[in-house]
């Protein structure tokens, strides 16, 4: 059974600093408006994309999307920051209205869109559970026999009878979930919120939605930047992107759609703070995964190529390459060297050169390169913080557990032997 459905649904922003329009555009609605016609800035703004500037002040934030959800469907929503997710979730949880299109749903939605959404801070944990089952249109007898469960399952009971401005982001989201899952709406809708709770709680959500959805027969639409959760959580899955939905389908071939991008080809050539004579010299450089046009992933290949200026014919035995791999904060995560190795080597010209990793062992985030060639025992070209990549996470030891950011930025293979 369709328990929810979306049909040509479009969300327009005006951009910049706005008051309630200008005098002309609001006549000029209106005008269209009486005469039956549609909105003339419905037929104008620029898709959704936010690393480029635009001519109009107009945005699509979604434009025409479509999909069902069947009832006990756990629908993962996936796509870049910015792609439009949050803003579906608001339409669909009726937060905000769409510019045009329809939702149709049959019973209550519960919305989990951002921390402490739906929480008045002045009442108390308690009081704010009957505050959720009261918007959720349920009877005070029905919230109470759920009451300590609730509780139970946020972990909060110390603190329940505390005002809510006075939890900490984790205990909010703690409880504001366990209500929103305990208080038995026939959609659950989760934004990315999740991942401000800790390890335990995260791993207890998940198994919660599953129960939610396997057991109970609910549907749960869940938008997350974890691939691992998406993919053990999820029985369908929709790619947003410049707020159009650019694949729908399995779960597996929707996460592998959103990590592949087009190769990431950083021209280095014209970096002006380089040290060297500049006999051999990187031009550019392409990262990518276990694909050509694939992201690099935690425990998956992953690759480093160069194309190099090398007039004067230089070989492998006479060229020393160096990349420095450096965290966020700057310190040193790993160091290649063509020095460390014993293989390739041969009297041919060579321009490009390839580092290869068989399994990368780094957890997810973002990382920066500097870079050191030498040639003939001379530095050649030495470029401070050349270039970044990004680590999508991963399934690094294969059993579907993730390694939270702030444990470890190294991934290490690693066996326990224990004895009697």
């Amino acid at each position: 059974m369709i328990i929810l459905k979306a049909e040509n649904i479009s969300k327009q922003y005006r951009l910049g600093l706005i008051g309630t329009g200008t005098i002309s555009h609001d006549l000029n609605r209106w005008w269209h408006q009486v005469r039956g016609k549609e909105d003339p800035y419905l037929k104008i703004g620029e898709v959704n994309n936010r690393s480029t500037k635009g001519d109009s002040a107009y945005a699509w934030a979604l434009r025409d999307i479509n999909f069902e959800v069947q009832q006990g469907e756990v629908l993962g929503i996936i796509g870049k920051n910015g792609a439009g997710k949050s803003t579906l979730l608001k339409i669909l949880s009726r937060v905000t209205s769409p510019s045009t299109g329809e939702i149709k749903t049959r019973g209550r939605i519960a919305s989990l869109l951002e921390v402490g959404t739906g929480f008045h801070p002045e009442l108390t944990g308690r009081e704010n559970i009957y505050l959720n089952g009261a918007i959720l249109g349920m009877t005070k007898a029905e919230i109470k026999a759920k009451e300590d469960e609730i509780i139970a399952f946020s972990g909060c009971e110390r603190y329940v009878d505390t005002p809510v401005k006075r939890y900490s982001s984790g205990m909010r989201v703690r409880l504001a979930f366990a209500v929103a899952a305990f208080l038995e709406p026939d959609i659950l809708v989760i934004d990315e919120v999740l991942a401000v709770g800790d390890a335990e709680f995260q791993k207890k959500a998940i198994g919660k939605m599953q129960d939610i959805s396997q057991s109970d027969g609910r549907t749960v639409l869940f938008v997350s930047h974890n691939m691992a959760a998406v993919k053990n959580l999820c029985t369908r899955a929709i790619v947003l992107e410049h707020g159009q939905t650019v694949f729908e389908g399995d779960v597996d071939e929707a996460i592998n759609y959103y990590l592949n991008s087009k190769e990431d080809v950083i021209a280095i050539k014209d970096i002006k703070n380089r040290k060297g004579n500049g006999v051999v010299k990187a031009s550019e450089v392409i990262v990518y995964g276990a694909g050509k046009n694939t992201k690099p992933q935690s425990g998956q290949p992953f690759y480093i190529k160069f194309e190099l200026e090398n007039y004067k014919g230089y070989t492998s035995k006479d060229i020393q390459f160096d990349i420095r791999i450096d965290d966020g904060v700057g310190q040193r995560i790993a160091w290649l060297s063509t020095t460390l190795l014993d293989e390739n080597l041969h009297n041919e010209v060579i321009n490009t050169i390839t580092f290869q990793i068989d399994k990368l062992n780094l957890n997810k985030g973002l990382y920066h390169c500097t870079i050191y060639i030498q040639v003939e025992n001379t530095v050649s070209d030495w470029i401070q913080n050349a270039f970044s990549f990004e680590v999508v996470e991963g399934d690094f030891y294969g059993f579907g557990k993730i390694v939270p950011q702030n444990q470890s930025k190294l991934l290490m293979d690693f066996k326990v032997k224990y004895e009697l």
